[in-house]
């Protein structure tokens, strides 16, 4: 029985895509940085503490999202029937 995904759950797996891309991005930006500043650049540091945070964020979301997640809606003798 596989059941939809949520809503938020769909917003999620975006927003966990988007974390990637994003470090993919600090990537190239931190190569480019490393041609010219290398590595003991503070702002370069900073780079790669961006990449591995969207790297995690990105991890969360994407496991939040495979998830099955209950139905918790309380259901009445009525709703149960029909």
């Amino acid at each position: 029985m596989k059941k939809s995904k949520n809503l938020l759950q769909k917003i999620t797996f975006v927003s966990g895509a988007i974390s990637f891309i994003l470090s993919i991005v600090c990537m190239v930006w931190l190569f480019i940085r490393y041609q010219s500043q290398g590595l003991n650049d503070p702002i370069s540091v900073s780079i790669m503490a961006s990449i591995f945070f969207f790297i995690c964020v990105g991890g969360v979301m994407v496991v939040i999202t495979k998830t099955n997640i209950p139905d918790f809606n309380i259901k009445t003798n009525s709703q149960e029937k029909g």
